[in-house]
C-alpha cells in the first residue's frame, strides 16, 4: 500500500527551527544531526476535529528520547505547542491531518558523529500535511514475515523513538518485493515483535493478545488500545507469540497513529479472517473509536 502525492499539500508550511516556510523552502543543513547519522527523535500526531489524539503522550516520549540520546537542548512544552498551534493555523488544518514532529540535534560546526560539535542548538521540524487513513481498514493489509530482526535493547532500544529507522527501511523492503503490505519483524528469539511500522494484535477465541514491548515499540495507539480493552471488560494479555499461533489466529490487527485499527488477512502467504467480521475486534474498535474524542487536546 504505497501512499500517493496528494496536490492539496503542495502550498503547505512548514515549521522548521523557529518558524515557518513554504514547503520548498523548508530544509535542513547538511551539517545538521539528522543528515550526518540520523541521530534526531520524531512522533506522528493525528488531528481530529477534536484536536491532536494523545498529543501529551506524545510529546512525553519525544521528551524521553531526548533525554535518554543525551540532547543537551530540547525545547520547552510551550515552544512545542506554539510551534504545532501556528503550523495548523497557517495551513488551515483542523481534521484528518497528520503531523510529523521531528527533533533533531542540530546543527553541527564540522562533519562529525561526536555530539559535542553540535554548537547551535536543536532544530524542531512541524511537518502537517492533510492526510486521510492511510490503510483500507474493512478489506484489510497483507505481510510476510522479515528476515530483519528488530532491534533489541541490547542493540538500540526500540523505546527511543529516533530516526534510525533502517533495519525496518530493510523489512518495508522485503515486503515490496513480495509485493505485499507490511513487514512482520520477529524479535532475536523468533518471537512476532511488530509490523515493520505499526504494532500488532491476536485475537483467539474470546482474548485479545500481543506482544511484549521489549523489542518492539510501546505504541500509543497499541496502549490506547490495551486501555479500551480493559474498560470494557475485554481479556487482553502481553505475550510471547510465535509464528504457529498468527498464522492459527481467529483474527489479526495492527494499531498505529497513521492507521488506527487495521485488519491483517494475509501472512506469508497464509489467510487470516478478516478481523473487519470478527465480533471481538469489532467490539475493541468500536470501544476505540468511541475513546477517540475524550484523548483529544486543543492547543
Amino acid at each position: 500500500m504505497k501512499q500517493e502525492y496528494n496536490p492539496i499539500n503542495a502550498n503547505i508550511q512548514v515549521w522548521v527551527g523557529d518558524k515557518l516556510y513554504p514547503r520548498k523552502e523548508a530544509k535542513v543543513s547538511v551539517f545538521d544531526s539528522s543528515v550526518q547519522g540520523g541521530d534526531a527523535v520524531w512522533e506522528g500526531l493525528r488531528v481530529y476535529k477534536e484536536g491532536i489524539l494523545h498529543l501529551d503522550k506524545h510529546l512525553d516520549r519525544l521528551d524521553h528520547s531526548a533525554k535518554a540520546l543525551a540532547f543537551a537542548d530540547i525545547p520547552s512544552r510551550t515552544f512545542i505547542h506554539k510551534a504545532i498551534s501556528e503550523t495548523l493555523a497557517a495551513n488551515g488544518m483542523t481534521d484528518n491531518a497528520h503531523i510529523r514532529l521531528t527533533l533533531t540535534r542540530g546543527e553541527k560546526v564540522t562533519s562529525s558523529m561526536d555530539p559535542r560539535v553540535n554548537e547551535n542548538g536543536s532544530t524542531l521540524i512541524v511537518l502537517a500535511e492533510h492526510k486521510q487513513i492511510v490503510f483500507d481498514n474493512e478489506a484489510g493489509i497483507t505481510a510476510i514475515t522479515s528476515a530483519i530482526r528488530r532491534n533489541a535493547p541490547q542493540f538500540l532500544d526500540s523505546k527511543i523513538h529516533h530516526n534510525n529507522l533502517l533495519n525496518n527501511i530493510q523489512a518495508k523492503i522485503q515486503a515490496i518485493a513480495a509485493g505485499v503490505d507490511a513487514a512482520l519483524m520477529l524479535d532475536q528469539n523468533g518471537f512476532a515483535a511488530e509490523l515493520h511500522d505499526v504494532n500488532i494484535f491476536m485475537i483467539k477465541g474470546d482474548e485479545v493478545f500481543t506482544p511484549h514491548a521489549d523489542a518492539c515499540l510501546p505504541g500509543i495507539t497499541r496502549n490506547h488500545v490495551i486501555q479500551v480493552c480493559r474498560e470494557n471488560a475485554i481479556s487482553i494479555t502481553e505475550a510471547r507469540l510465535s509464528l504457529s499461533e498468527l498464522y492459527s489466529a481467529d483474527a489479526l490487527f495492527s494499531s498505529g497513529t497513521m492507521g488506527e485499527l487495521t485488519p491483517i488477512v494475509e501472512l506469508d502467504g497464509r489467510k487470516i479472517p478478516n478481523a473487519a467480521k470478527n465480533s471481538l475486534f469489532q467490539s475493541v474498535r468500536q470501544a476505540f473509536n468511541k475513546s477517540i474524542p475524550q484523548h483529544c487536546q486543543k492547543i
